[in-house]
């Protein structure tokens, strides 16, 4: 009896993962893919329905069954690996760059594991008991900002932000958001700025006061968010300006920085160029000489001037 009901919840499982893949299926299309007949699929949509999820159906030619969007979050059917999995995410992001998201991943976690297996709770629990986070100095973020600009950046309408600069002054933006980037440390939006028409990196630890507007706009000629976002970070945001050759691989290079740090790119299989800025071209320089590869300094000047200082007193304390 118990395997009989086990059949049943994996059938149950695959149904819905069919649903889930294309917008409409006929009945006897389901029931081939499940190897049962047409009045067992119609069982198993009902228990998916008795679950939360919106299944609907339409008869007659064209018609089949559809997953809908429900008004409220059913119930998660997770196999054994992505239980597990989901346990682990939501114990490293308790410690998150969202403003309150940590307490509402543990909530989560509980209700997980009030729901798991016996082994699996073992399981889980084994893997959170090894795993340690360090603080990393993130800035954390309000959540409903996070979703206002979200929300913006999918329907494509403008938003209006209060936003507080380097300096301190504090102005109220109109933007065209195009995308979220997330270093681990903080958020980022990717926007066009109404006022200054350019391109704009701006912090969302800065934002306060967000209102998504009813104007739509189309979409320009825009870089990726991702890339247009690490140059602004890690080059353009700093006065001096560096661009360096180095004779390693670009994947050796990405694996002793960080692409909050820098920015790699690849020339050949050994070869590769550096993008990196700082306030200070002799900080800039001590950097580069940690990486501990061959490097040759392109631009600016001066950055070349502190690699020639630095190495010269690299060979006074070595006599």
């Amino acid at each position: 009896m118990a395997d009989e009901g086990h059949r049943t919840t994996e059938r149950v499982l695959h149904l819905l993962g069919l649903l889930q893949q294309r917008a409409v299926w006929t009945g006897p299309d389901l029931a081939e893919r499940l190897g049962v007949t047409t009045r067992s699929v119609r069982r198993d949509v009902d228990r998916l329905r008795a679950l939360g999820y919106p299944v609907n159906a339409a008869p007659g030619l064209g018609g089949g069954y559809q997953l809908g969007a429900g008004r409220a979050l059913p119930p998660l059917l997770l196999d054994d690996a992505e239980a597990v999995a989901t346990a682990v995410a939501l114990r490293l992001g308790a410690r998150g760059t969202v403003a309150g998201g940590g307490e509402a991943a543990l909530r989560a976690l509980a209700k997980l594991d009030q729901v798991l297996p016996a082994r699996l709770r073992e399981e889980v629990r084994a893997l959170q008991s090894a795993i340690s986070t360090l603080d990393g100095g993130v800035e954390e973020v309000e959540a409903d900002l996070l979703l206002v600009l979200a929300r913006a950046t999918r329907d494509e309408v403008r938003v209006r932000v209060g936003y507080t600069d380097r300096d301190g002054a504090v102005t109220r933006r109109r933007l065209e958001p195009y995308g979220l980037v997330a270093t681990g440390r903080r958020w980022y939006l990717m926007a066009w700025d109404l006022d200054r028409e350019d391109w704009r990196t701006l912090r969302l630890d800065r934002m306060r006061e967000p209102e998504a507007t009813t104007w739509r706009f189309r979409p320009r000629e825009h870089p990726d968010p991702a890339e247009h976002v690490q140059h602004a970070i890690t080059v353009s945001a700093y006065r001096v300006r560096g661009r360096v050759r180095v004779a390693a691989p670009a994947a050796v290079v990405r694996a002793r920085t960080t692409a909050a740090s820098v920015r790699v790119e690849e020339v050949d299989d050994d070869t590769c160029v550096l993008h990196a800025g700082a306030d200070d071209a002799d900080n800039l320089a001590r950097h580069l000489a940690l990486l501990g590869l061959e490097l040759k300094v392109l631009d600016p000047p001066e950055l070349v001037a502190a690699v020639r200082r630095l190495g010269e007193r690299m060979l006074r304390a070595a006599g």
